[in-house]
């Protein structure tokens, strides 16, 4: 994504440098880069600077920097805040008397002088959007202060819908800034792409941690209900701390405030899990847990432990008449924290595990493996996936990397216990 984004700005390079220097011979007012092309003509003339590999390299800096400044807004989408904040960037990269961002429904954003052409500006707009191609226009203006006597209108489009359009506003026609402004409308447009698969990455990962909230076992529910009640008669203290737990962890897993979360969240929550979980089968669980304190505030995707600890209590204990025996495990590993939960359950078939991964395995066999194997790949990379030992009868242990600093991993600050 990186190398499309590069590609995109050097295609924004060659038609900014051909389009500037056409406009510096020619002297024009409405000029592409014009402001920078006659200083930098000035300094050069000063440095007997005659526009060598030097000078492109400089150019080149400079549309890449100045893309790079106009990128983050608009990978939030196109609205009227993103849109004035882009266009006051995308301006000095055209050069132009004036620029406009429009959305489908009327102008977000203006920057520069020509304002009152609006409605002009929307009905070229709706030409441009419908035709699916730039448009070049003349403005029709009686004003003395008004220097817009042209225009170029661009659509813009994301995952193949039109979106708005980016428009250019000069002194006078003015081939190359036509061409400049269509290759700037592709570049936006590609921002725009980026940031729908943004919304669409969030949401499938908002729909996987939907599919492991429902997963939260009914049985599990009603059991640990059951043992609460079965203390409130022999140990009300008992049966009011476990009530407590109860909620705790059911307000964490159901919590809306943001995909990810801490470690020490996390193990927060896995320790109230197993205090439900002893209470059912008292002393047939036994957990251990090596937390080193650096990891702690390491940011990961929410409920993503949560489902391995489940499952090793599964196989652990529903799957075996034998005591179980659970390992937490979470090291400092200098830009990552390794995190590895080892059960000595039935273990299974490492093919079985296989068609589980890649979904093969049935509708409801190992969905939170597979969830949290998808969204550490989706979060981290391909290659950041579980790595799972196991074989029949020899348990099973999962380990996974969690990267300490990773772009877009930022946990919210932890809800309290009335949150």
């Amino acid at each position: 994504m990186t190398l499309l984004l590069l590609l995109l700005c050097c295609a924004v390079v060659g038609a900014v440098c051909f389009a500037a220097g056409a406009a510096y011979v020619r002297g024009a007012g409405y000029v592409l880069g014009a402001g920078y092309v006659r200083g930098a003509g000035r300094r050069s003339r000063a440095r007997g600077d005659t526009g060598g590999p030097d000078s492109v390299e400089r150019a080149t800096f400079q549309t890449l920097h100045t893309a790079s400044l106009a990128a983050p807004p608009l990978r939030a989408g196109l609205s009227a805040d993103t849109a004035r904040k882009a266009v006051r960037r995308l301006r000095p990269l055209l050069g132009t008397q004036s620029l406009a961002l429009t959305g489908l429904d009327g102008v977000l954003a203006w920057e520069g002088g020509g304002e009152h052409h609006g409605e002009q500006l929307a009905a070229q707009v709706t030409k441009a959007v419908q035709a699916g191609r730039t448009r070049s226009f003349s403005v029709d203006c009686d004003r003395a202060d008004c220097a817009v006597r042209f225009g170029v209108v661009a659509p813009l489009t994301a995952g193949g819908r039109p979106k708005g359009a980016l428009a250019a506003f000069g002194t006078h026609d003015s081939a190359a800034v036509a061409r400049a402004t269509e290759e700037v409308a592709r570049w936006v447009s590609v921002q725009l792409e980026l940031a729908e698969l943004d919304r669409a990455r969030s949401s499938l990962i908002e729909a996987e941690i939907r599919a492991l909230r429902a997963q939260i076992s009914p049985h599990f529910i009603y059991n640990s209900l059951a043992a609460i009640a079965s203390f409130v008669r022999t140990d009300p203290e008992r049966a009011r701390e476990l009530l407590l737990e109860f909620a705790d962890f059911t307000r964490y897993s159901f919590r809306r405030h943001g995909e990810f979360t801490t470690l020490a969240e996390e193990l927060n929550s896995i320790e109230q899990y197993l205090e439900l979980v002893r209470a059912r089968f008292g002393r047939r669980l036994q957990v251990t847990l090596q937390i080193a304190p650096e990891v702690l505030p390491v940011a990961l995707p929410f409920l993503c432990l949560q489902p391995l600890v489940e499952n090793a209590v599964k196989h652990g204990l529903e799957d075996s008449v034998e005591r179980s025996l659970i390992t937490i495990v979470a090291v400092d590993e200098g830009a990552v924290a390794r995190v590895s939960i080892e059960d000595n359950g039935v273990g299974m078939e490492p093919e079985r595990l296989r068609r589980i991964l890649h979904g093969e395995g049935g509708p409801t066999s190992g969905i939170g493996l597979r969830n949290v194997d998808e969204r550490l790949r989706q979060v981290y990379g391909e290659n950041e996936g579980l790595v799972i030992e196991t074989a029949v009868g020899a348990g099973m242990k999962i380990t996974l990397r969690i990267p300490k600093y990773h772009a877009g991993v930022h946990a919210h600050a932890p809800a309290g216990r009335d949150g």
